[in-house]
């Protein structure tokens, strides 16, 4: 089972991680929520819970509950600018459906 990072999202992690001044990582996980189910949930580290595999990047970690594994299994994280919008992007294999609005999803 794996998540990667792209450099993009790599650096943007590591920018937020430096100025809060403390972290270990980025936490990604899914949370039940919206039309379709279930929603990403980013927060930041500080330290290790039970269960929990790091994913590395450099020296940029991401943190993800065993819970949360098993869907996000496969996922890239990215961090991209479209025009004036920028955000993180989950690439995730596992997905097969949406809702119209885009805050949740399915597997």
């Amino acid at each position: 089972m794996a998540i990667t990072i792209t450099d993009a999202a790599a650096q943007r992690v590591q920018t937020f991680l430096n100025n809060r001044g403390k972290g270990l990582g980025l936490r990604l996980g899914v949370k039940t929520s919206g039309c379709s189910g279930l929603a990403y949930v980013l927060e930041f580290v500080d330290e290790l819970s039970e269960g929990d595999q790091v994913f590395e990047h450099g020296e940029v970690k991401v943190i993800v509950d065993s819970k949360s594994l098993v869907y996000l299994d496969g996922t890239e994280l990215d961090f991209v600018k479209e025009g004036l919008n920028e955000g993180f992007r989950f690439n995730n294999p596992n997905i097969t459906g949406e809702c119209g609005c885009g805050e949740s999803f399915n597997v």
